[in-house]
């Protein structure tokens, strides 16, 4: 049985957006194929979603410094101190200041102390990449004490922490990207950030990207070898028929959703400029705006100047049974993205039965045949869309019926085979027919 070593930042139900919930995913269908995962969190709070695999919890690791091995790396390791709103796949803000110095400075005191527990918040806060270089040092201790045959990294968050398990085990590193820099921040990038993600693509031995899009600016902007780049797509999770019952909507009017961060990345000024155009032309219809982030406040302003207010609705962040109940009421779902390497909440309206327009610089337009798909700047294009689903029946029950059909053949575990292909492959297995 194969056995892999998986580092990720978060796990359901404590997300803050897509990528945990691809973990889990991936993971299921890893299991499901044989595959043994041990998956490390920086911090476990108990009610995790676990199926027949071994969830670590990064602050019950138990450092010992008396070993060579880890005295050499608390003397290399280094962090730097950014602002509170850098999360992994969200926009970066100025770093306040950049501190590059050794965790002994970090106010822990080794020579009277010669083992340490490192106690993991579990969040995206101001003492994130402090977090992240202990993750790789107590990713060297797991890796030093665990059988396994591959490590897998998700994103670059825990990069550093695949580099420190290849170094000390000697077995090859994957890493998965799930966003780059640029798709977070445009050109207007983090140069620490994009250095770390340059960094462990170089030491991969393997990277799976999550579409077409993601393996071109891996390539173009990284300076990545294409040959050891593979594209696995995402897929959904299926929902039974309990969890897709109708919900009360309390209005008569059409509900039109845009559901995740409200950050540059999302396109959430042109799902506002839409709004406004089809407002204007029908009033029978509500606007909701479900998410956080820092483009929220000028979202809310520009509804306001827009005079769409009684229109237009803002309900912050939203996950789990909230997130289902949106669906639910929604007759039409945008993903207005400027760049997204794939964007796993089209496949979850679809399968809400929930008809989506969608950007074309999107990796989910690459697998998705009956969703509309605009270019993220065409304001009248996009409005046409949404218009087009809420006049006419017909064809909403069409891209209802043809996407719920779509989205129900996109298994996890389909894409588990890919990525088993890919551990394959940077063992030197030869593929199997």
């Amino acid at each position: 049985m194969m056995k892999v070593l998986m580092f990720g930042w978060e796990f359901p139900p404590h997300i803050t957006g897509g990528l945990g919930t691809a973990c889990y995913g991936l993971v299921k269908g890893l299991v499901k194929h044989g595959v043994e995962v041990i998956f490390v969190i920086p911090k476990a709070f108990g009610d995790e979603q676990k199926e027949s695999f071994r969830l670590i919890d990064a602050s019950d690791v138990t450092l010992d410094f008396k070993k060579q091995v880890n005295q050499e790396y608390w003397k290399n390791i280094q962090f730097m101190e950014i602002g509170s709103n850098l999360i992994p796949y969200a926009g970066t803000e100025e770093f306040e200041r950049i501190i590059s110095e050794n965790l002994k400075l970090a106010g822990v005191d080794t020579t009277s102390i010669f083992s340490k527990r490192f106690v993991f918040s579990g969040k995206y806060g101001h003492d994130l990449m402090k977090e992240v270089s202990r993750y790789a040092l107590v990713a060297s201790t797991i890796a030093a004490k665990t059988p396994l045959d591959v490590i897998h990294s998700h994103d670059w968050l825990t990069y550093p922490a695949g580099i420190a398990a290849k170094a000390i085990s000697g077995k090859p590193l994957v890493i998965h990207v799930h966003a780059t820099e640029f798709d977070r921040s445009g050109e207007n990038m983090n140069p620490n950030v994009y250095d770390i993600e340059r960094k462990g693509m170089e030491a991969a031995d393997r990277i799976i990207t999550v579409s077409r899009l993601t393996r071109h600016i891996v390539i173009d902007r990284y300076g990545i070898n294409p040959d050891k780049i593979h594209v696995v797509h995402n897929a959904v999770e299926p929902k039974d028929g309990e969890e897709m019952q109708p919900a009360e909507r309390y209005v008569d009017e059409k509900i039109v959703t845009f559901l995740g961060r409200i950050t540059f990345q999302k396109g959430p000024d042109y799902f506002v400029e839409a709004a406004a155009r089809v407002i204007h032309r029908d009033k029978n219809v509500r606007f909701v705006m479900a998410g956080s982030g820092d483009m929220m406040n000028k979202m809310i302003k520009r509804v306001a100047q827009l005079k769409i207010a009684s229109h237009f609705h803002f309900t912050g962040f939203l996950k789990g049974a909230e997130v289902d109940r949106m669906f639910a009421m929604s007759d039409v779902y945008v993903m207005p993205s400027v760049s997204e390497p794939f964007g796993i909440s089209p496949l979850e309206a679809m399968r809400s039965n929930v008809p989506v327009v969608i950007s074309k610089q999107s990796g989910v337009a690459e697998v998705l045949r009956h969703a509309l798909k605009v270019d993220f700047w065409d304001i009248d294009a996009l409005a046409d869309s949404i218009n087009g689903l809420i006049k006419y029946p017909a064809l909403r029950n069409i891209f209802v019926r043809l996407g719920k059909e779509e989205v129900d053949s996109l298994k996890w575990e389909n894409s588990a085979l890919l990525v088993i292909e890919t551990y394959k492959n940077a063992l030197g297995i030869a593929h199997s027919n």
